[in-house]
């Protein structure tokens, strides 16, 4: 049985009140959940947060998924959009390499890519939620076009074309900042 099969039995055992259905499906999904959460958050207890309100919701509207998609990019998307909604509500502050210390950055290069961080972060949150999202999914999460294109349910060269976009407005937003 392959991963979508699987899903589609575990998801409809779910639906049904099946509580071990559920639990498989969390054993399956925790951890791809919690490293796209992690990689777009930068901290793994904002992630770790993340990753829990997204197993709710997920199972709260389990109802309305649509077995025609497969499940990973419905749970993926929802994923990615809680944690852009936690950077909207601005828990995320901290810059995404202020654990890894290699001995050779000093405090003021710290506070440098610390500010850099929150140049890169204002910038992408200035963006409407199409473009951040398939930057977020590229960049931050490294999804392939076709994998944007299934989380989101748009055409391939629809994801190019809001990518290329975006990237445009990412750069003037950061060389009008003084940043690029």
């Amino acid at each position: 049985m392959n991963n979508d099969s699987r899903d589609q039995a575990l998801v409809k055992r779910c639906q049904n009140g099946d509580r071990k259905a559920l639990e498989e499906l969390l054993g399956y999904y925790e951890k791809p959940i919690y490293n796209a959460a992690y990689r777009i958050l930068g901290n793994p207890d904002d992630a770790a947060d993340a990753t829990q309100v997204v197993f709710m919701k997920a199972f709260e509207h389990l109802g309305q998924y649509d077995p025609q998609y497969r499940f990973f990019s419905w749970i993926y998307k929802i994923a990615v959009n809680e944690s852009i909604n936690q950077l909207k509500r601005g828990k995320n502050q901290q810059p995404l390499d202020d654990t890894e210390v290699d001995g050779t950055r000093g405090p003021e290069a710290n506070v440098e890519a610390g500010d850099l961080h929150r140049e890169i972060q204002d910038g992408l949150m200035e963006l409407t939620e199409d473009y951040r999202t398939v930057i977020v999914l590229r960049h931050f999460s490294e999804c392939s076009y076709q994998q944007i294109s299934e989380i989101l349910q748009i055409p391939e060269k629809t994801v190019k074309s809001r990518l290329y976009s975006a990237r445009q407005m990412m750069k003037d937003t950061l060389q009008a900042r003084g940043v690029y």
